[in-house]
């Protein structure tokens, strides 16, 4: 890239070649030409922007990062963000910026940066400036602000989807490669859906929330809208982490799947409602379609808990934690509120201490009925949202419409699960018709990597920009996975490979071992084991390589017999990873197979013997 004007639209993997092929000396200069050009280029009338980064603090941004840079002796890869502009939904404090939740008399000085903001730019990234949002995170809509409605990326005609939508309407134009947004009953998946992009809504706690407005502070989580899933993937991985200062941050308990099986078995709601919409219906069924050429099986669910416990966080007392968050707006000067914001917040006034009970004590039989209805499957596929309206139609029905778009969105957090909003197919008129993929607490990775998958074979344009899909890069080893290779027993197909699937291990490659191996056959073990040995002179012998979670790694150890145990084996690429490896006392009596090349080959070999 020569021009940095030809940055917009760039995913991050075109951001850091950007850098990384500028001599060394010229990298602070190249970022700011590139940030300076890309300030100057945008309309000063978008109201998807609420606040631009002054020329003071941007310079400022310019002398961290140059600390940052020598701090890492110039290597650009321990700073993976170096010099990548993103946004900030304006709920979210930039230390020395003001926030302003879409409201003028809220507005206040942030102090220091939320801890997603500070853990980004530690990364390298630049801070551009704050986007509109629906006031107080309160709509799925984006055009509860009175700094006006932001418009749909690909329709100006038609709503953007919200609260997060100026976030999602800078992401889909190409002006940043990503923006945070928050996401309580759908905020940072609807419009995502509406603008063809991604919308990573994490795990409850897994990204701190300090330093951001709270809506319902035991609902929202920070969100991501990328371009790519790669993008939004790393971008989470790189703002995450647990927060003392944050009560409601968790730690990571490392026990969930690494990925979503090649072939998988989705849930999807019996009874689907796109409310009249023939266009949504129709793109939504060309997804499925698209799911099942994949491989996925498709299977339909009871959706009565779903959309019951959906209706609790506006339509009952959970609206009274809205009510808290901007309590004291409210009181002091009720009319700066968006008059349909404060209908909803002002409603719970009219709910007691008893009622909040109650309404907890629902949501947890809710939640746990929800939970057993997709411990099945490895996600539940949705619309993102059934229908989209135009700004007259929204207009008209405030409420009702915005109610429509989460039907599929508003249970999610409330039911402690993650989320990942993906591009679908289009519908007829050229509007985006996304859908989301559902899972448990702490599945975030796993979506991501079958959202790779999803947004490869796809190959839709990346959000309003018309750019096709990069190459995208491999997901990188989960360091809340252990890579673990087996050569025996515990290979796909045989005896104790339920061993790795029943710890949801799931199978990265099959690959060979360095040509400094050996295998033999153990004498008297049941189920029949293989034991490897590393030598001077061997051969390249034939491995599967798991993924399984790091919390089930010592009880899968824990029934391994002896003589076998777990050690590291070096791969033929180079790689070290953890393996099966044999006590050499038990080698005295075992059978040479090196020959074979690996254990398969050799029981197959003899089929037919009384003993196999």
């Amino acid at each position: 890239m020569s021009d940095p004007v030809e940055a917009c639209g760039f995913t991050l993997s075109e951001w850091q070649h950007h850098y990384q092929t500028r001599p060394a000396g010229e990298r602070l200069a190249c970022v700011s030409a590139t940030i300076e050009t890309l300030i100057a280029g945008l309309n000063p009338d978008d109201n998807a922007w609420l606040y631009l980064a002054t020329p003071a603090q941007r310079e400022q941004q310019y002398r961290q990062l140059a600390q940052l840079l020598a701090a890492v002796d110039g290597d650009l890869s321990r700073l993976p963000l170096f010099g990548v502009p993103f946004a900030i939904k304006d709920n979210i404090d930039v230390g020395g910026w003001p926030t302003s939740a879409a409201c003028p008399a809220f507005t206040y000085q942030a102090a220091a940066d939320a801890t997603v903001v500070a853990n980004l730019r530690a990364a390298g990234a630049i801070a551009l400036g704050k986007t509109n949002l629906d006031q107080f995170a309160t709509g799925l809509v984006g055009t509860r602000s009175p700094y006006g409605a932001v418009v749909n990326s690909f329709d100006s005609r038609y709503v953007s989807g919200g609260s997060s939508s100026g976030s999602a309407s800078v992401v889909a134009r190409g002006l940043v490669p990503f923006a945070l947004g928050t996401d309580t009953a759908g905020s940072g998946r609807v419009p995502a859906g509406f603008n063809n992009i991604v919308g990573l809504k994490p795990t409850k706690g897994r990204l701190s929330n300090r330093g951001v407005v709270p809506a319902c502070r035991l609902n929202d989580t920070v969100s991501v809208f990328a371009l790519t899933v790669a993008d939004a993937a790393q971008v989470a991985e790189l703002a995450s982490g647990f927060d003392e200062a944050d009560p409601y941050s968790r730690l990571d308990p490392h026990t969930a799947p690494a990925d979503i099986p090649a072939a998988p078995r989705f849930a999807i709601p019996a009874q689907l409602e796109f409310f009249g919409d023939v266009q949504a219906e129709r793109a939504f069924h060309r997804a499925l379609a698209q799911l099942q050429a994949g491989g996925a099986t498709l299977e339909p669910l009871d959706f009565a808990p779903f959309r019951t416990l959906a209706e609790q966080l506006y339509y009952g007392p959970w609206v009274a934690e809205r009510t808290v968050a901007i309590e004291q707006v409210l009181e002091a000067s009720p009319q700066a509120i968006d008059p349909v914001v404060r209908g909803i917040v002002g409603n719970g006034l009219g709910y007691s201490a008893c009622d909040a009970y109650k309404a907890e004590y629902l949501r947890a039989e809710l939640a746990r009925q929800i939970a057993q209805r997709l411990a099945p499957f490895d996600a539940l596929v949705v619309p993102t949202a059934p229908t989209i309206r135009t700004l007259a139609e929204m207009a008209q029905e405030p409420v009702l419409f915005n109610s429509q778009f989460g039907t599929y969105t508003n249970f999610t957090n409330l039911a402690d699960l993650s989320a990942l909003a993906l591009p679908g197919p289009l519908r007829e008129d050229g509007l985006p018709a996304g859908i989301t993929l559902i899972a448990p607490a702490w599945h975030d990775r796993a979506l991501a990597v079958f959202g790779l998958r999803w947004q490869r074979q796809s190959a839709l344009p990346l959000g309003a920009t018309g750019r096709a899909l990069p190459p995208q890069p491999a997901p990188a080893p989960s360091s809340g996975h252990v890579r673990l290779a087996v050569v025996g027993a515990h290979l796909s197909g045989m005896p104790l490979n339920v061993q790795l699937t029943q710890r949801d291990a799931v199978r990265v490659e099959q690959t060979v071992t360095a040509p400094c191996y050996r295998l033999y056959a153990l004498a008297d073990t049941e189920p029949p084991k293989p034991g490897l040995a590393r030598v001077a002179q061997g051969a390249a012998i034939r491995l599967e390589l798991w993924d399984i979670p790091l919390a089930r790694f010592g009880e899968f150890v824990a029934e391994i017999p002896a003589p076998l145990g777990i050690g590291t084996l070096l791969l033929a690429d180079g790689r070290r990873v953890k393996g099966f490896i044999c006590e050499a006392w038990a080698l005295e009596g075992a059978t040479d197979i090196t020959e074979f090349g690996g254990w398969q080959p050799y029981v197959a070999s003899l089929k037919g013997h009384e003993h196999v």
